[in-house]
């Protein structure tokens, strides 16, 4: 008699439960079954058609697979660069209830559908159980005894202190996973401030040092040319290095062959290490320019920069913080949160069967798991980095930098060191016994300086001769 008319409760709350964690579940299953956007999808597309038709090199698979998650393929959309517009929405006094309204298209909250309804379902299992074994009331808030009664079927209840104890370890480890996490991103993301400003200031010393002596026009074009191309095309490897190879892989090869010589693309596709293969092309675009050479000292000088930029940024990929750190801070969160219903049974008791302790293990889980999930994304912090508007930017101001020329601004320049063969020194020391052109340097060095006799105005060393 008893069972009957628990049915009524049961089912209804069953129902109530049991839509909320089904919405969820077939959230999770629509993102599980489309995995990649259709934006992205599109691209690749477009990109892997586009590509058949321009090199034989650019055949390839290049579809992405079914089992990529969601969580992956939304990290393009993370990939954030602000205008002043955007600051402004930034701080807009809205911002709160347009964040809390954002909610359900949350790409983080998305990707932790799964451990939200697992602490959601043992939430709802010890209501239930609770109701069963403890007694419940119905909807007219009349008390009925238990339906199970055995002193082997106790109800699930935990108490609140030793979750409070934990709390502030749990938090500890939180805070430093957060910090690290972002730490990472951080240096990953001066990494390529610093590429961004290395390769303005190198192709603006090109252009700027360039000795024009007896060279054409059109040579010296050139020369520019193949700078600034060469400048791209390391960063442009550089990211394709860094990133996920569904994802870039016909996309990088397109932009080469379209910007690039046929041969000096496929060089760098072929390449064991793309980026050191980029960077070797670079130097020797430096190399073929005419200028005094303490002058092509300095600008090689910036790909030293690019070198350590590139293996801090592979250091950042290959390396993540240490597992073990990563697994017991998860497990530690997942039983506390597990374990959480048991201990907030009691504090809701004033709520009809207890029941707030379903939605408050929802809202506590959303959080804390949120937390972690936030961590994880920034410690690989490359795919959620605009790399590819870094690139473009690059590129672009690259371009406009080399086709700047002395006198277009009205105002024509004196340059220094144009057209000069010889090296001078501050402390010429004594002369008097050496041969024609050898000058004494500092410590008594005796150096030998005369063209080589090319238009790069290379220079050749010697030591004292007798």
């Amino acid at each position: 008699m008893m069972m009957i008319k628990f049915l009524p409760v049961l089912s209804s709350t069953i129902l109530v439960v049991g839509v909320g964690v089904l919405t969820a579940s077939s959230t999770i299953d629509a993102f599980q079954q489309s995995p990649i956007s259709p934006l992205l999808h599109s691209q690749l597309t477009t990109t892997k058609t586009s590509s058949s038709s321009s090199s034989s090199a650019l055949h390839m698979d290049d579809s992405p697979t079914l089992d990529i998650p969601y969580g992956e393929t939304s990290r393009q959309y993370r990939r954030t660069v602000y205008t002043h517009d955007d600051w402004v929405k930034h701080r807009s006094p809205d911002r709160f209830l347009r964040n809390l309204a954002s909610i359900p298209a949350s790409g983080i909250y998305k990707n932790m559908g799964r451990e939200i309804v697992a602490t959601t379902a043992v939430a709802t299992t010890i209501f239930l159980w609770n109701m069963l074994v403890g007694g419940y009331d119905d909807f007219n808030q009349v008390h009925h005894d238990a339906i199970l009664q055995s002193y082997y079927l106790p109800p699930i209840k935990l108490p609140m202190a030793p979750f409070t104890l934990a709390s502030s370890s749990l938090g500890l480890l939180l805070v430093f996973r957060t910090n690290t996490a972002y730490q990472r991103w951080d240096e990953a993301r001066k990494n390529w401030g610093m590429n961004i400003n290395h390769t303005r200031d190198l192709v603006r010393m090109g252009n700027a040092f360039y000795d024009s002596t007896n060279v054409s026009e059109a040579e010296r074009q050139a020369d520019l040319d193949r700078l600034s191309k060469c400048t791209w095309a390391f960063v442009r490897s550089m990211k394709r290095h860094l990133s996920p190879e569904w994802e870039d892989e016909a996309s990088f090869r397109l932009e080469l062959f379209e910007r690039l010589p046929e041969s000096q693309a496929n060089a760098i596709i072929n390449a064991a290490h793309r980026p050191n293969r980029a960077l070797y092309d670079l130097s020797m675009a430096i190399e073929n320019m005419p200028m005094h050479f303490m002058r092509k000292n300095e600008m090689h000088k910036a790909l030293t920069i690019f070198e350590d930029n590139l293996g801090s940024s592979e250091r950042l990929l290959t390396s993540p913080v240490p597992l073990i750190y990563n697994r017991h801070t998860a497990r530690f969160l997942s039983f506390w949160l597990l374990l959480l219903p048991a201990a907030l049974y009691d504090p809701f008791k004033a709520t009809w069967n207890h029941i707030g302790v379903i939605p408050a293990t929802a809202m506590i889980s959303l959080f804390l798991f949120g937390i972690e999930e936030l961590a994880t994304q920034m410690e690989e912090p490359f795919t959620i980095l605009p790399m590819q508007a870094f690139c473009d930017k690059i590129g672009n101001w690259c371009n406009e930098i080399v086709s700047w020329e002395d006198g277009d601004n009205g105002i024509t320049t004196r340059k220094s060191y144009q057209g000069h063969s010889k090296v001078y020194f501050e402390n010429m020391g004594q002369q008097n016994n050496l041969p024609p052109g050898v000058f004494n340097g500092n410590d008594n060095n005796a150096f030998a300086v005369k063209p080589n006799g090319d238009r790069q105005g290379v220079f050749s060393r010697y030591g004292t001769t007798g």
